[in-house]
């Protein structure tokens, strides 16, 4: 990072430069006779010089340092006033204060947040109160405080809060200013006349209250920058939620629980919160570091109504199945038919931003009586944190939850044996406990399958496709009872912590049941798949961080370029199991052959 370095003309640095011409000519003829006074001279304007030098470019970095961090002298963190929903946070300088500013052809101010994600994305995110469709139907922009724009591209409309998400890129000459300035959305970026700057600070990825979820007897946050070290977390004690429009009526609650980027706190005495009644569906929600007395910036709400309970409440499913989804159009009626077949009531796909045709994939299951539900979630790298949220957003409608991923499959040997046909009995009965205290919790442990001499998707689906894997098992997925779970949501992906004692944790043989992980795939499949991988383990898979974890492909190194031999990587044991257990379950005559029940 480069500082600018202001030079003034009476700079000492220009000492030298000051001296009469004569000097110069007559610099080697008295060299001798005047050498000790000119070289202690020039000696002294150096030293000067250097010391200017240094002098403005510590100021300059601490300038810099200081638009970087949050600090509590310059920096009050405050919740956002109901008409300026994108002042995220407000400096203790008057000319970051947010003002309406209007957009070209679109009747009314558009109120919008935005946040720096990864990559030099930005997240613009739009009140549910705004009207986005332009009598023109004129495109949306990203307007920067310097006249660049960037496309907004729509990515949908978050769940939660109701608000409409958009993509752009921050331009390359925004990105040399700092602190990074919020956009304006504009259908009109050249004609923009409205744009007053400079904009709003613009908070980052890094350090953001981005979702709420309300249960029945409390409040939960998902905050990112807090807890960043595995395993170590601060206590909850430091924090506290606090809810309201206004800095001056906001009103806190303490936070009772802490872990990983999940913050639970008691819900709002909401006579004490002086909120208009129009915008009392609509209060927003940050966490307050207390020592430091700093309101992380924030990007979410919190709705009283969200905690009143059914009127008349649906019975519950025994099984619903969640996992976090990037383009699996291809994959999923595979994975939700066979795992519907054999107890799965329900599926969650916690959608990361996915363009592919998954939408209408999940339209044409449902129509024909599969239950799932597409959750929006635009949030990057927070597979944890979406599982923790499933956890309590499916409670009400499901007893137990699976967590595995569409391209693992859960399957017991003995079913190849006794069963012709499917059961929804199937997976529930590997809930049944062992011992004297109920279980909370099953485990079962991963075969990691190869390519198997695939050069690319088969068409009839991964299970029938691949058929060679390696021969120890890989780590576990699970099956989790929903009211075992602890109250922090602690989880580390693969499984959860439960809540006290009272329920066992039951470790599954691979005689009884086995998820065939179908991980390393043809080569264009696994390359998709290595360019967004993110795991609690390994961030990015393009970096050298953990190499050793079990997350990594062997073989492979940070890049996605193909090892030789690829197609028979991972081939220690020929497994045909639920191969053949699916072709005895599956398979039906066509005019075109015989075809699974998933082949379109």
């Amino acid at each position: 990072m480069s500082f600018p370095i202001k030079k003034s003309p009476s700079s000492p640095s220009l000492c030298l430069l000051s001296f009469p011409l004569s000097f110069s000519s007559s610099l080697s003829e008295n060299m001798r006779r005047k050498a000790p006074t000119t070289l202690l001279l020039v000696f002294l304007c150096v030293l000067l010089s250097a010391f200017y030098s240094l002098h403005l470019s510590r100021d300059a970095i601490s300038h810099s340092l200081t638009e970087l961090r949050f600090h509590p002298k310059n920096l009050t963190a405050s919740l956002m006033d109901p008409g300026s929903y994108n002042h995220v946070i407000r400096e203790e300088i008057k000319e970051l204060t947010h003002r309406t500013r209007r957009v070209s052809s679109i009747q009314g101010p558009v109120d919008s947040a935005s946040v720096l994600l990864p990559n030099w994305e930005v997240l613009v995110l739009v009140s549910p109160s705004t009207p986005l469709t332009s009598p023109s139907g004129d495109s949306l922009y990203c307007l920067f405080p310097n006249g660049e724009a960037s496309p907004a591209n729509f990515s949908g409309v978050l769940p939660f809060s109701n608000a409409t998400a958009f993509k752009c890129i921050l331009p390359k000459g925004n990105r040399r200013r700092q602190p990074f300035h919020q956009p304006v959305l504009t259908t009109s970026p050249e004609k923009e006349s409205a744009v007053i700057t400079p904009a709003p600070v613009m908070p980052r990825w890094g350090f953001l209250v981005y979702e709420s979820f309300s249960t029945e007897t409390d409040v939960i946050l998902f905050v990112k920058g807090v807890n960043n070290r595995q395993g170590i977390n601060r206590p909850p004690e430091e924090f506290s939620c606090v809810f309201g429009n206004d800095e001056n009526s906001a009103v806190k609650t303490p936070v009772t629980s802490s872990m990983q980027e999940v913050f639970r706190c008691q819900h709002p005495n909401l006579t004490a919160v002086n909120i208009p009644i129009s915008t009392a569906e609509r209060i927003k929600v940050s966490l307050e570091i207390n020592r430091q007395k700093v309101v992380i910036p924030s990007v979410a709400y919190y709705s009283p109504s969200s905690r009143r309970t059914p009127a008349n409440p649906k019975p519950k499913s025994l099984l619903c199945a969640t996992t976090m989804v990037y383009n699996v159009a291809k994959f999923l009626r595979e994975w939700v038919m066979y795992h519907s077949k054999i107890g799965v009531d329900k599926f969650f796909l916690y959608d990361n931003e996915s363009d592919d045709d998954l939408k209408r994939v999940i339209k044409e299951l449902n129509e024909e009586d599969y239950n799932i539900e597409r959750i929006f979630w635009v949030w990057p790298k927070t597979q944890e944190a979406g599982f923790s949220h499933s956890t309590v957003y499916g409670k009400d409608s499901c007893t137990w939850m699976m967590y595995v991923d569409v391209d693992e499959f859960i399957f017991s040997p003995s079913w190849l044996k006794n069963s012709s046909q499917p059961s929804k009995a199937m997976l529930p009965s590997l809930l049944r406990s062992s011992t004297n205290r109920p279980i909370g919790q099953v485990s079962i442990k991963c075969n990691d399958f190869g390519p198997s001499e695939q050069k690319e998707h088969p068409a009839e689906g991964v299970i029938q496709g691949y058929n060679c894997r390696r021969r120890v098992e890989q780590r576990h997925k699970s099956i989790v009872l929903l009211d075992a779970i602890d109250y922090s949501l602690l989880n580390v992906i693969h499984h959860f912590g439960l809540n006290n004692s009272y329920y066992s944790w039951q470790d599954l043989p691979l005689d009884v049941a086995a998820v065939n992980h179908y991980k390393y795939q043809a080569w264009p499949e696994f390359m998709t798949k290595f360019r967004r991988r993110v795991s609690a383990f390994v961030a990015d898979w393009r970096t050298g961080v953990n190499p050793n974890s079990k997350d990594r492909t062997p073989g492979l190194g940070f890049q996605p370029i193909k090892p030789e031999n690829w197609e028979n990587m991972f081939c220690d044991v020929k497994d045909e199991r639920l191969k053949l257990l699916t072709q005895r379950w599956f398979t039906s005559q066509t005019p075109e052959g015989l075809k699974m029940a998933w082949q379109r």
